[in-house]
């Protein structure tokens, strides 16, 4: 009987000692998890494997050309994948407006009145459950060729995102292909009210819509001669535009393509749905559901969040989400609950540019990841230009590390400039150093947008899109991934020599950021540290160091363009304490090119690292 006391004891012990060493665990935010950094490859989808060099501004399919989803071959998707990219975006998937005639096969014709561009936006969506009629060799079997681009995409071990806009739709949206039961936006709504909970979109009774006055300096088309372009588009009653314009007539800078979705929100900004209770962020997305579950929603909810589940059906991984932020967060839980109930592992990423509700769009929202936009973005973009300083940036982690690991990181998307671009930094070069801070001061995933790692420039000048920024809305080439792409060989033969090696430096950097478990540990700055005690360390640089159980770095990066600079990094002694490193001499080595070797040296448990860094250079040191 003692005997069995004793183990009863023993047992109990172990089980505290294993409860407590959870805890610890629990407490340290993203220490030693077990995932991995991700990054995600957004690529424009008609343009990637397009290499028509033309390029006539407002040119047509035939004249400019346009990629395929075939494009996307198993070598393509391989190359992609050896990037050291995880999570493939293809952008304008689903069938949004285009200018081209498609009605043998049952497809409508578009507007040109009330579409951007020749080729379209991708984010007029006309139907949610088919896909761009453009992206097929044969349109018939479009949605079949893009199943057959998810199943390649997932043996080359990407997964798959494609692009879901809530707040809007096009003006003539119109579903050929609706699951059964499975009813149009606005088909059951009341027009007679500008408002019903269950509407799909805003009314202006009695009055008809009016196509905005376009600039002088704009014509549809280019101003070629078109049936429908006439100044005219039958919408009667009028709906409110897609950026929530109440103008039967929007103004030319109004989303006048799209009309904007009702989510059971009044025009006074009465929500007509029940709200979450107090202290329910806290709680899973299990819970989440479960309180939906028994409650009556808007229409436009359960037409969502059908038309997510729909596409989970077909193998897409997950969701980036146009300016969610224009879509009442008590939605997003609703949706984004449903989804994680069919695919716990789905990537949500929403556009969203208002800082004040990112907790609330992550913890009530149930979204994954926010694009980290307004901070660290148009922060290191200043950096890059030359007009803003590197110590700057460190608050940003501060003010963000309890959301940390939800803010993707990006240099580059359709939206913004090209770095490339006179406009922006006018020399890829320049995204070297902002790009190793980008990827590596955080947990987050990162996201380039293709072409970024060829130093694209996005000069072609395509129709309705504009300069240093590659169209999203007109057939055109993309000369630099034209050049790699290499008549599909997707080898990098045309390729000049600058851009494989702005591309060789991309990929050892993301590869690295994908293998790394510091990466995913702990933060500290350094430099503020080393600005206070370190003379020719200065606003061009920055440091930090990331941190796990297994792997030490040190990661310094230099902004400057013009001169190598000399100086001893110092490494307070708190950080050497955390790591345990008595006194004495530690190899560091370089992990991007593990070329260059550095000692660290401890003295009094202060560390001091003496090197010299080039302009532009960044190094990724990690403890021997």
């Amino acid at each position: 009987m003692k005997k069995l006391h004793i183990l009863m004891m023993l047992i109990a012990l172990i089980i505290t000692a294993c409860k407590t060493e959870n805890e610890v665990e629990k407490s340290s935010v993203n220490m030693e998890s077990k995932d991995k950094k991700k990054v995600v490859y957004q690529v424009f989808t008609r343009l990637f494997g397009n290499t028509n060099t033309t390029n006539k501004p407002w040119g047509t399919l035939e004249e400019n050309g346009v990629g395929k989803f075939n494009d996307f071959t198993d070598k393509a998707l391989s190359e992609i994948k050896d990037l050291g990219v995880t999570h493939i975006w293809y952008t304008g998937v689903p069938h949004h407006n285009v200018i081209r005639d498609y009605t043998k096969y049952g497809i409508s014709n578009d507007d040109p009145d009330v579409v951007k561009g020749r080729a379209g936006s991708p984010y007029a969506v006309k139907d949610y459950y088919n896909v761009n009629p453009d992206l097929a060799e044969n349109v018939e079997n479009r949605l079949q060729e893009f199943e057959a681009l998810i199943e390649r995409s997932h043996k080359a071990n990407l997964k798959v995102i494609i692009d879901i806009v809530p707040n809007h739709v096009a003006r003539n949206y119109q579903s050929l292909t609706n699951p059964k039961g499975t009813k149009d936006f606005g088909k059951e709504d009341d027009k007679s009210v500008v408002y019903n909970a269950n509407n799909n979109f805003y009314y202006v009774p009695n009055t008809k819509f009016e196509v905005p006055d376009f600039l002088n300096s704009y014509l549809p088309l280019g101003g070629e001669k078109h049936v429908s372009s006439d100044k005219k588009f039958d919408e009667n009653p009028a709906k409110w535009t897609g950026n929530g314009a109440r103008s039967p007539k929007p103004s030319f800078y109004d989303w006048y393509e799209t009309v904007k979705v009702n989510y059971g929100v009044s025009p006074e900004g009465k929500k007509d749905f029940d709200q979450l209770p107090a202290g329910f962020e806290a709680e899973d997305y299990k819970k989440h559901f479960d309180f939906w579950k028994e409650k009556t929603v808007p229409n436009s909810w359960t037409k969502f969040r059908d038309i997510a589940l729909y596409w989970l059906d077909k193998g897409v991984d997950g969701f980036r989400y146009d300016m969610a932020e224009m879509v009442p967060v008590e939605f997003w839980s609703y949706m984004n609950s449903a989804i994680k109930m069919k695919k716990s592992d789905a990537f949500l990423l929403a556009e969203l540019y208002n800082t004040s509700i990112y907790r609330e769009y992550i913890k009530k929202g149930k979204m994954d990841y926010l694009y980290d936009k307004v901070q660290l973005y148009d922060t290191i973009k200043n950096v890059m230009q030359g007009k803003g300083l590197t110590d700057n940036i460190p608050p940003i982690q501060e003010d963000l590390k309890d959301i940390e690991q939800h803010m993707l990181h990006f240099l580059e998307n359709h939206d913004e400039q090209r770095i490339a671009s006179p406009e922006f930094a006018g020399n890829p070069d320049k995204a070297k150093p902002a790009m190793v801070v980008s990827a590596t001061i955080s947990s987050a995933p990162t996201m380039i947008y293709f072409g970024q790692e060829f130093g694209e420039d996005g000069s072609e000048n395509a129709g309705f899109g504009t300069a240093s920024r590659t169209s999203i809305f007109d057939y055109v080439g993309v000369p630099s991934v034209q050049r790699w792409v290499n008549d599909k060989k997707f080898d990098g033969g045309q390729s000049t020599k600058e851009e494989l090696a702005l591309r060789d430096f991309y990929k050892r950097l993301l590869n690295f950021t994908i293998s790394s478990e510091a990466l995913m540990g702990e933060y500290q700055d350094i430099h503020q540290y080393n600005r206070d005690n370190i003379s020719y360390y200065t606003n061009k640089q920055l440091s930090f160091v990331r941190w796990s159980e297994n792997e030490k770095l040190i990661i310094i990066s230099n902004f400057n363009d013009k001169g190598a600079t000399e100086f001893s990094l110092q490494i307070p002694s708190k950080i050497i304490k955390k790591w345990n490193l008595k006194d004495g001499d530690y190899e560091l080595k370089d992990q991007l090119y593990k070329t260059k070797t550095f000692i660290l040296q401890v003295n009094n448990s202060n560390g001091f690292l003496t090197l010299a860094i080039d302009p532009l250079e960044s190094f990724i040191l990690k403890l021997q």
